[in-house]
């Protein structure tokens, strides 16, 4: 194998194409870069329409490439799930959407290996962070109500 280059980058999921940021960042490697592109397609095809952090090594003697791809952010995981476009301009005043503690808790699952939380309570109160400043509600309560049950142990059950 011979020196690699890596290139991080930031797509929307399913739409990577060959214009900036990868273009012009694969383009003197001499690699495929529409190779690339379709790769990239491919695995992120179940993240539609969300930010997802994509990591190109690429041989610069072979021009051998590998995609590896991340998770999206705990915020476009929180929009998907809820359903809205985007967070609320105003968080604490306007609700914009709803989690279940279910949907909240696999977000959390999805997010810990990239987290510095090191149990699933953890995670989870980070993705409830996420959704007081989007202005999603958890279980028909605002997140920072959510957030006090969770410190006083009323959702321990939810997170083993």
């Amino acid at each position: 194998m011979g020196e690699k280059q890596v290139i991080n980058v930031l797509v929307t999921g399913g739409e990577a194409s060959a214009g900036p940021p990868l273009g012009p960042a694969l383009g003197p490697l001499g690699v495929n870069v529409l190779g690339v592109v379709n790769e990239i397609n491919k695995q992120t095809g179940d993240f539609k329409g969300m930010r997802v952090p994509v990591k190109v090594e690429v041989d610069k003697e072979t021009k051998q490439f590998a995609v590896s791809v991340g998770t999206p952010t705990t915020s476009a995981l929180v929009a998907k799930e809820s359903g809205i476009p985007k967070g609320s301009g105003k968080p604490n005043v306007d609700f914009v959407g709803e989690l279940t503690v279910d949907k909240v808790v696999t977000i959390a699952r999805n997010k810990i290996g990239g987290s510095y939380a090191a149990t699933t309570k953890s995670a989870v109160k980070e993705v409830v962070g996420s959704c007081v400043s989007m202005g999603v509600k958890i279980e028909g309560k605002d997140a920072r109500e959510f957030m006090k049950e969770i410190d006083e142990g009323k959702w321990d059950p939810k997170f083993q």
